[in-house]
């Protein structure tokens, strides 16, 4: 007996200038575990789809599917339950399970609420998830997707635990198949590195560091490093060279260098490229305090033309309040390594933290003038659920719906979010649309937008960093109203034939896989 498809849907995230740069590797692997298996997978891909509920009412006329797999992060999760809502209208008994970072962060929360014997807002988002959804998955989901689609699941498979049998560990994740990028237009995702086309992948998972403000400090699938051998990860590098054609690649990873083995992974990157003939155009993460002569020169030599670093403040206090355990000395000197080796640095900074002030902003724009990073953005942060800044933080004594966590004697103030509802706090448009839901001691929520926007006007001005162009969501169109198959960009089938094609496809000119 032929098993039904599942389908997979990719949502929108309309907080973004520009959905079609990265696409989603998570939801795309947990559809490579699933082909493998054998399972038929349908994909339904609404980034970017400006009337993404058009194009889903058009797919459910036309599919045979009951099960549907959703993902979401945070800012994604509006759009899911508008999502979810459509389902049910129109598919009788559907079945619709939601795993990717909100329910893990959610759960962390409210695991930690129920450790410590409180009820707060992570009981709150908790509950919410499992009222709206049949099965919700926190944590890695390569083996918990299995459990899901049992007709007996129960409301909560909970693979966010290093103890658990569905965690997936170092040599699981080495043996995972690669996402399956077959299954969505991956043409239709712009990003260019030093104007070489590039695609995104992830080596490793997880960062150790607890900085106040990071999702998933309480999470074990966030906090706990997962890594990919160095020989794997250069496979999937060359296999997306030969596959699409791409040079450019995107390492999604917290930060490159938090591994042991970033120089052998570099070594075995440039190898690669000598033996198949291409210079490759690499980007990522690294943390500022760990970076050395050492690793610039790797990076340089291994295809990095840019870093990102997330230094998010000049100001030594913001730094010591954020437990970003990096002083603004070793920023200071990540950016002259950087320099010293010809790697171009984005900076990525944020206000709005515990004891924020005018001083402490004028101290980060006086510091990114002074280094001169040849590329920033500065946002406001948002209190997350598994991020300490939401987990730690205790009701306002006064003030309803208002929290409050406490570093060293300052504040920071958040207004309760229902995060089935409200998408703008994350980023926004750089030129004057940014949100803010917290406060400090010092400035109200409209002066921490007005002085991000003044910092980086007068930041790009002085520096002559232009903004950067979005480009335009995509519209969905059906024909006069009538249902029919929807374009290949949107929807993408694979029907389980796993038996007759290389998982890991080994790559060419005599390199070893892992």
């Amino acid at each position: 007996m032929s098993l039904k498809p599942i389908c997979l849907i990719n949502p929108v995230s309309p907080f973004l200038l520009d959905e079609r740069v990265f696409m989603s590797l998570g939801i795309l692997k947990i559809a490579a575990v699933l082909e493998r298996s054998g399972r038929p997978v349908e994909f339904l891909d609404l980034s970017g789809i400006v009337n993404y509920e058009d194009a889903l009412i058009d797919y459910l006329a036309n599919t045979d599917c009951t099960i549907f797999g959703l993902t979401a992060t945070t800012p994604q999760f509006p759009s899911v339950v508008r999502i979810l809502n459509v389902i049910r209208d129109r598919i009788k008994g559907a079945k619709v399970i939601l795993g990717g970072p909100h329910v893990t962060l959610v759960n962390a929360a409210y695991k930690r609420e129920i450790t410590k014997g409180t009820e707060g807002r992570g009981l709150k988002s908790f509950t919410q998830l499992i009222d709206l959804f049949d099965v919700v998955v926190a944590g890695d989901g390569e083996e918990a997707i299995f459990h899901a689609l049992d007709p007996f699941a129960p409301k909560v498979i909970d693979a966010d635990d290093s103890k658990s049998p569905l965690w997936l560990s170092n040599s699981k994740f080495d043996d995972s198949p690669f996402p399956a990028r077959h299954l969505i237009d991956v043409d239709s995702y712009r990003y260019f590195i030093n104007n070489e086309r590039a695609l995104s992948l992830i080596a490793q998972l997880g960062c150790p560091y607890n900085c106040g403000f990071c999702g998933g400090r309480d999470s074990s699938a966030f906090r706990r490093i997962r890594q990919r051998s160095s020989e794997n990860i250069v496979e999937e590098i060359v296999h997306l060279h030969h596959e699409y054609g791409v040079k450019g690649f995107m390492m999604y990873d917290d930060e490159l260098n938090v591994n042991p083995k970033i120089i052998e992974f570099l070594n075995l990157a440039s190898d690669a490229q000598r033996e198949i003939g291409v210079e490759f155009q690499m980007r990522g993460f690294i943390k500022s305090n760990l970076f050395t002569n050492e690793q610039a020169e790797a990076l340089y030599r291994a295809g990095f033309r840019w870093i990102l670093v997330g230094f998010e403040s000049g100001s030594p206090k913001i730094l010591k309040n954020i437990n970003k355990r990096a002083t603004r000395d070793e920023n200071t000197r990540c950016m002259e390594i950087a320099n010293r080796h010809g790697l171009k640095v984005k900076a990525l900074m944020s206000v709005g933290h515990p004891g924020e002030s005018e001083e402490t902003i004028k101290a980060t724009r006086d510091w990114l003038v002074e280094v001169k990073p040849d590329d920033f953005d500065v946002t406001i942060i948002t209190t997350y659920p598994g991020s300490p800044y939401f987990d730690h933080a205790v009701p306002h004594p006064t003030e309803k719906k208002v929290w409050v966590y406490t570093y060293g004697g300052d504040n920071l103030y958040s207004v309760e979010l229902d995060y089935a509802a409200v998408p703008d706090y994350y980023k926004g448009d750089p030129e004057g649309g940014y949100k803010s839901y917290v406060y400090t001691d010092y400035l109200s929520a409209e002066d921490l937008v007005n002085l991000r926007n003044k910092m980086e006007k007068d930041v790009r001005n002085q520096l002559n960093i232009p903004f950067n162009p979005s480009s335009p969501a995509i519209r969905y169109e059906h024909s006069m109203g009538q249902s029919g198959p929807l374009p290949d960009n949107i929807l993408r089938t694979a029907v389980g034939s796993w038996n007759n094609r290389t998982l890991n496809p080994k790559p060419r000119a005599g390199l070893r896989g892992g």
